[in-house]
């Protein structure tokens, strides 16, 4: 007799759990719950009658850069301010890596690699750039207030620092003082100290917000760059800058969302051009 393939066998998910290929179906929402790092439900925000964020339902993949986009007033920043604890939802649930984390704290949340970055300048002007990363990998390893203990200490984690700002293309400003760098290296160096968190998964608010375009084209190819291995969410209003490096976009109007898919699906949406140019007729910018 010759060889003959099994009717049932098993593969492993990441978590080492069984899978029963014999009935697809079976195991279906667990797949999907493993390829999707965050969901909301419903998520609702309002504040003395007005709704900022309304029963919001989104996904977002594991390993995608995704991008939240909508004019300004849209309800954005508030989604944003949900997903990471700074302001309770009225209703809805939110579920990161398959468990619900609607009524965690801050610190719990970004203890599970779900960090938030540029939605203020989050650097230390009078600390070099080294002193910057380096605080941020204290912080990670929950010594940020020994302040007692020699500098000398810390050295040991200056190979880390500098594998960081290699990351972000500031290894060559090392030891300059903070406040002397231009706009768009402070950002690259915001970004290298959320990367010194580990995240998983990385909230970026208007990463190119004031930008020339220079600045723009780099820090657009330093997010692709860093984004690999992780999960992106990015406010942008920068269509150009969506267009090149988002896998989905999801449009808010008034706190809802109007449209979600890829870029080229989503530009030519006649509810997306009208929020965005205030007629349907109107060509969206930056779309190409």
């Amino acid at each position: 007799m010759g060889w003959r393939p099994k009717t049932h066998f098993h593969v492993l998910t990441s978590a080492q759990q069984p899978i029963d290929l014999s009935n697809p179906l079976k195991d279906f929402a667990r797949i999907t719950m493993r390829d999707t790092i965050l969901q909301t439900q419903g998520l609702t925000k309002e504040f003395k009658g007005f709704t900022a964020v309304n029963s919001v339902d989104l996904e977002v993949q594991r390993g995608h850069i995704h991008a939240l986009i909508g004019p300004n007033g849209a309800g954005k920043t508030t989604f944003f301010n949900l997903l990471t604890k700074f302001l309770p939802p009225t209703r809805g649930r939110i579920v990161y890596n398959g468990i619900d984390i609607t009524r965690e704290q801050p610190a719990q949340t970004a203890r599970r690699g779900l960090v938030r970055s540029f939605q203020i300048s989050a650097v230390f002007p009078h600390l070099t750039v080294l002193e910057n990363v380096r605080a941020a990998l204290q912080r990670n390893l929950g010594t940020s207030f020994h302040f007692w203990k020699s500098e000398s200490t810390l050295y040991p984690l200056h190979d880390r620092v500098h594998e960081l700002l290699a990351q972000v293309d500031l290894q060559d400003f090392a030891d300059e003082l903070t406040v002397n760098l231009p706009y768009g290296r402070k950002r690259a160096l915001e970004l290298a100290t959320t990367l010194a968190l580990e995240p998983e998964l990385m909230l970026l608010d208007e990463p190119t917000q004031g930008m020339g375009h220079e600045d723009v084209d780099r820090v657009t190819q330093l997010i692709k760059k860093v984004a690999v291995g992780r999960t992106v969410l990015m406010v942008e209003h920068n269509m150009n800058v969506i267009s090149s490096i988002a896998d989905r976009i999801t449009v808010l109007q008034r706190g809802a969302i109007i449209a979600d898919g890829p870029y080229d699906e989503v530009s030519k949406n006649p509810l997306v051009i009208e929020a965005y140019m205030g007629s349907a007729d109107t060509p969206l910018q930056g779309a190409h």
